[in-house]
């Protein structure tokens, strides 16, 4: 209808269809209205269902998640090593170990050769012409060894004084140091739970123990050693290069963080209610540590800057293979590729006797790295930004941006092992050192008070740090069950 017709129409016509029009723009409106607010919810989906996926898609091969926590779908085991070319097991010129004759064997058993030819029936001479040894590596009989102590006393005719002779032992039946050594070596370098120690000792050598008294053992060990772990302390506080990490666990019901600190020789663990700042505060190592601290960007190792901090690579390539795999992110593969590239020719150099790489060398890595964080930016650029529902605060970020800003923020704590060869690779050798904490767990549960998490913590630490030097376990416990456990560390 033209507007020339729409005039011709009468007055009442003209109102009816002046005030359909109107009808129809409001349902227009409410429509467009609708439909944006029908997109908003549509894009906050999208957003949230690539969240969710993204987090599903997260395993142990590309994130920090345990692999405990990899569930039912656990992938496939995929290493971030490249293969070297070699077969697998001993390699040429491998010296391989077996077995091997003792000179002096505990027993000697002779066996007689027949007296006639098992051929022909002609009689053998009496002596043999030569001896052939095998020998037989076996446990003796398993069985408590009872040794009894008899203290004469004897009365003075003088004076009537009675005179005792003076045994080692004071009570009248006790362990010996053996069984308590085993008992703490099961328990707390083997993680046996304490009902399953009690049938080992019962089914080994028939000897009934209860659970509190094995408690007791391993809480008199733990004291034992406590001036040994103050050594341990001390000497990690002075070392040049040390890891920290954390781990958390359960203790009385509630949840607690196991803190490591350790060296190649050295390790130290302790509990705590708190994962942050007040925990490393109160252990005491991180405040007064000036060295090289490795460690994996948790944000309360920063709150301590008399010490150099240096991040865990193993961790960037976990999330950057992530990133590559799930969003397509071509900057993530580079940065893994060239960070590999930086670390094979550290090693190349190191295997020459360096201690450094050519100035040449450093200069186009840095650049390298320079240019892929560029190519990271670019990318990130060109796409939309997260909508927020708040004003306050940090504008949310996509996982690969954050990642993407660390890698260019700490770019010199990411490549400290290229400045300087001291500096190792990945945070590795501290959550080797805590994996024990999460076996533990798995086969004996949690802890059931906070006096026994921190027993076990400073047998651990003892522990480990005796095998890490080269100490036998069991040797280092019978040492500290016994009274005069290792020295350890200079302090100690």
């Amino acid at each position: 209808m033209s507007w020339d017709q729409f005039r011709s129409l009468p007055e009442p016509f003209q109102r009816e269809v002046f005030e359909r029009l109107i009808g129809l723009i409001d349902v227009v409106e409410r429509q467009a209205k609708e439909i944006e607010e029908l997109k908003a919810e549509n894009r906050a989906l999208r957003a949230r269902v690539t969240e969710l996926e993204a987090r599903l898609a997260k395993n142990s091969r590309n994130s920090h998640k345990p692999p405990s926590q990899d569930g039912p779908t656990k992938p496939k085991t995929s290493s971030l090593r490249e293969k070297s070319g070699k077969r697998p097991g001993g390699q040429f010129g491998h010296e391989g170990s077996t077995l091997k004759h003792v000179a002096h064997p505990d027993e000697v058993i002779r066996h007689k050769a027949p007296g006639h030819c098992e051929s022909c029936g002609h009689e053998l001479p009496k002596r043999p012409s030569h001896v052939e040894n095998r020998q037989v590596f076996d446990i003796p009989p398993l069985k408590i060894h009872v040794t009894e102590h008899q203290c004469e006393i004897k009365g003075c005719p003088a004076c009537g004084h009675r005179n005792e002779a003076q045994a080692p032992v004071s009570a009248p039946v006790q362990y010996g140091t053996r069984v308590k050594a085993l008992a703490t070596y099961l328990h707390a370098y083997q993680l046996l739970p304490v009902e399953r120690l009690k049938e080992t000792m019962r089914d080994l050598f028939g000897l009934p123990i209860s659970a509190a008294t094995i408690t007791a053992i391993a809480a008199d060990a733990g004291a034992v050693v406590a001036p040994s772990c103050e050594g341990i302390k001390a000497a990690l506080i002075d070392a040049d290069v040390a890891h920290f990490d954390e781990t958390g666990g359960r203790c009385a019901g509630q949840t607690m963080w196991v803190h490591s600190a350790s060296t190649e020789t050295l390790t130290y663990y302790d509990i705590h209610p708190y994962r942050g700042v007040r925990a490393t505060s109160e252990i005491g190592i991180l405040p007064l540590f000036t060295g090289h601290a490795i460690h994996d960007a948790w944000a309360p190792y920063y709150e301590y800057n008399r010490c150099r901090h240096y991040l865990c690579n193993a961790h960037h390539l976990r999330e950057l293979k992530f990133q590559y795999e799930e969003h397509k992110e071509v900057w993530a593969d580079r940065m893994r590729e060239l960070l590999m590239d930086i670390l094979d020719k550290v090693g190349e150099y190191k295997a020459r006797g360096e201690d450094h790489l050519s100035r040449y060398l450093i200069r186009r890595f840095e650049a390298d790295y320079d240019h892929v964080i560029r190519l990271g930016n670019r990318f990130h650029n060109r796409l939309h930004p997260i909508e927020s529902h708040g004003e306050r605060g940090r504008k949310k970020q996509r996982s690969g941006k954050n990642l993407l800003d660390r890698l260019d923020e700490r770019r010199r704590q990411v490549l400290g092992f290229m400045y300087d060869f001291t500096i190792p690779f990945t945070n590795n050798l501290a959550e080797r050192d805590l994996r024990m904490q999460k076996v533990k767990e798995k086969i004996s549960g949690c802890f059931r008070t906070m006096a026994g998490a921190k027993v076990f913590c400073r047998l651990r630490s003892y522990i480990s740090t005796a095998r890490k030097q080269g100490h036998n376990a069991f040797a280092a416990l019978y040492a500290a069950v016994a009274g005069e456990p290792l020295r350890l560390a200079p302090a100690t």
